[in-house]
């Protein structure tokens, strides 16, 4: 376990992901005809792979239903294009940073760019698609924007050496997302029905979990959970050499960052912010301060 790249993790996600949440992203998805979860929410996080087919956003997204994503897919691309798409996220993106976070302090805000980008310059391409496809695509010229923009690509660039390494360990989509509900200890297949799996899928899945000593009942065994968390750790490996670019000024960054998190977590899903959970998003990244 590297709790750098945890913390880091933890402190970008509300920031980048806020964007899901957005009253503003999903007012100018709707006006685009994208209303409601779907096509809106496929299409325009697949948008910067330019116009990818279902079975395309399946596999990057890795833990959704491919009966769920292919319609889906299929109803944003008759509806829109990725370049309107990718237009109405990011304003509703800067939009709802702006109004959570107000105008954030120039210099703070240019600092965590400088230190954002410094890491990101490293991070490896191969392998990671939803990371490149939004380092393709022209660099905001807002600071609001960059710092959304980076943390994005932060999150996406993890997400894709999540997928690495619980594919690699011959886990089933299904399967991490059931692991995922445990691990946050929520009740077994409330969401994960969300990402498409039926009832008899989830419940096939959860008899080949305990099969393998990963479940007994509708808990960890010890064994399950020293895997789950095994393939946590190896998806930290592989976003060491992100923290070490960072290297001594890491804990600057943290400090920028973690009011910021903090106040998008404190309004939660109500008010467009971002939900809490998992221990609060680690205490907030260690500051062990209540969001």
């Amino acid at each position: 376990m590297d709790q750098r790249t945890r913390d880091l993790r933890n402190l970008c996600e509300p920031i980048g992901a806020n964007v899901y949440f957005a009253p503003e992203a999903h007012a100018n998805y709707a006006k685009l005809g994208l209303a409601g979860f779907g096509g809106a929410y496929f299409c325009s996080r697949g948008a910067s792979l330019g116009k990818p087919s279902g079975l395309v956003v399946t596999s990057a997204f890795g833990v959704f239903s491919p009966a769920i994503v292919v319609a889906s897919v299929d109803d944003g691309w008759s509806k829109t294009t990725p370049e309107a798409l990718l237009e109405a996220r990011y304003d509703g993106a800067t939009a709802s940073l702006r109004r959570l976070l107000g105008e954030p302090d120039a210099k703070a805000i240019g600092r965590a760019i400088e230190l954002l980008q410094r890491g990101l310059d490293v991070a490896e391409g191969a392998g990671h698609p939803l990371f490149s496809g939004l380092k393709s695509l022209p660099f905001p010229t807002d600071v609001v924007g960059q710092l959304w923009r980076l943390c994005d690509m932060l999150r996406e660039h993890r997400g894709d050496s999540h997928i690495s390494t619980w594919t690699k360990a011959l886990v089933q989509p299904v399967e991490i997302q059931l692991m995922s509900e445990l691990q946050m200890q929520i009740p077994l297949k409330t969401y994960s029905a969300t990402r498409g799996w039926t009832m008899a899928q989830m419940d096939a899945a959860l008899d080949g979990m305990r099969a393998k000593g990963w479940v007994e009942g509708d808990a960890f065994t010890a064994e399950g959970r020293a895997f789950r968390e095994r393939l946590e750790s190896e998806t930290d490996e592989m976003e060491v050499p992100i923290a070490d670019a960072i290297g001594a000024d890491l804990d600057e960054l943290t400090s920028i960052l973690r009011p910021w998190a903090s106040a998008i977590v404190k309004v939660g899903i109500a008010g467009g912010g971002y939900p809490g959970g998992i221990e609060a998003i680690a205490d907030m990244a260690r500051g062990r301060v209540a969001p």
